[in-house]
């Protein structure tokens, strides 16, 4: 008689793999996990025999259950807020004259600088509280709003924290060549170096599970690039990048060189590009809020990166002034909308592809050995999670095996 820790019952569930069917459902299905995996999961029919007076048993009564979702591109820890800048552009003001006040990247590295562990702690919870009331489990946060070895070191220290102490999975990105600091003003070189410098003492206090660059004309050239992702290489750490968003520098192809995660944003990405990801098994990480809060109009290549093959994950890319948008459902809908991704692409986008884009192996999907992650939602078909907004449908939310909350 085989041993389970709980099983939900009368349940839809779109696992996610490869089984030949949409979403890879499976109707009037059972899930059982042990340990903080998954057992079982398949038709009742099939399900081993087990104690049920000592087995904790959900019915679903035909609910839908999905893995957790995961966003893998988030800038979640920051201090102040850019309301004012975003009054100020509809005002009429340009990027020049908000940099000229002080506004921009600069202002929320000013107020992350100045914020303590604390406070920063008290912010990031708020918003990671929101992702995991939409059903998120993982969650990569990026540094980047300190630009100095003491700020970033704090952003990811508080990341740690948020691990160690909130029911979501937290991944830590070093995202040090994120904007060039006023400290280094017309020395892009010189701040690459000290950059190369913070990476493997941030390494050493356990800090960085993967490693960031901005590779654009406003932020840092290929060959800067290069030099971070050498260091990083060296100390046995993943590679990504911010690349292709407002120019075709190459990048992406850069990442797939190294054999890096993901590149994200990917906008002016092109064929060879596209064609160097494949190859390396490179995801691309479609970030719609981006391009609808900042009114962009180059559409990533969708349809190359379908003939391709090219895993894609779609991603909140949370941040103060580009992507205040602290919802994974929303980006869900904009990306069907506004890239024209089909419902089902679009969840794997943030299932399956987004935890490759992590480098993560043991969540994305529910198949037997899959960590048990994963969120009961009242609706109708899976679509359903990408055409409607506002409406709270999570019932249900499980991370490693433990319910975190439950309405069933």
């Amino acid at each position: 008689m085989q041993q389970f820790d709980a099983i939900w019952i009368n349940a839809n569930i779109a696992t996610m793999t490869d089984n030949g069917l949409p979403y890879g459902s499976i109707k009037n299905a059972v899930l059982a996990i042990k340990d903080g995996v998954i057992a079982f999961v398949g038709p009742r029919s099939d399900l081993p025999e087990f104690d049920a007076l000592a087995t904790p048993m959900y019915d679903t009564a035909g609910q839908w259950i999905l893995p957790g979702l995961i966003d893998c591109h988030t800038h979640l820890i920051y201090g102040g807020s850019r309301a004012n800048e975003f009054e100020m552009r509809l005002n009429g003001a340009s990027y020049q004259d908000i940099a000229a006040a002080g506004g921009g990247i600069k202002a929320t590295v000013a107020a992350t600088r100045v914020a303590s562990h604390e406070d920063l702690f008290v912010l990031a919870k708020d918003r990671l509280n929101a992702l995991l009331a939409q059903g998120v489990t993982t969650v990569e946060i990026k540094s980047g709003y300190g630009l100095d070895l003491a700020t970033e070191q704090k952003i990811l220290e508080v990341a740690a924290e948020l691990d160690k102490h909130h029911p979501a999975t937290i991944q830590k990105t070093f995202l040090g060549a994120h904007a060039l600091p006023a400290e280094y003003v017309n020395d892009s070189d010189g701040y690459i170096e000290a950059v190369c410098q913070m990476l493997p003492q941030l390494q050493q206090q356990g800090l960085v599970d993967a490693v960031d660059v901005f590779c654009e004309g406003i932020g840092f050239s290929v060959l800067q690039t290069r030099k971070v992702f050498a260091v990083a290489t060296t100390l046995g750490l993943p590679v990504k990048a911010h690349a292709e968003q407002l120019s075709n520098l190459g990048g992406s192809a850069l990442v797939a060189e190294f054999a890096g995660l993901s590149a994200d944003h990917v906008e002016f990405l092109d064929e060879a590009g596209v064609a160097a990801m494949a190859k390396a098994g490179t995801v691309a990480v479609l970030l719609p809020g981006a391009f609808y809060f900042l009114r962009e109009t180059q559409l990533p290549p969708i349809s190359l990166l379908r003939q391709y093959k090219v895993p894609m994950a779609v991603a909140t890319d949370l941040n103060p002034g580009t992507s205040p948008l602290c919802s994974l459902p929303l980006m869900l809908n904009m990306a069907c909308t506004l890239f024209r991704l089909t419902p089902e692409e679009a969840l794997l986008g943030v299932t399956r592809c987004a935890a490759q884009a992590l480098g993560l192996e043991d969540r994305g999907s529910l198949a037997v050995g899959q960590r048990a992650d994963f969120a009961c939602y009242s609706i109708s078909q899976p679509a359903e999670l990408c055409y409607q907004l506002g409406v709270s449908q999570l019932k249900q939310l499980i991370i490693n095996g433990k319910v975190v909350n439950h309405r069933l």
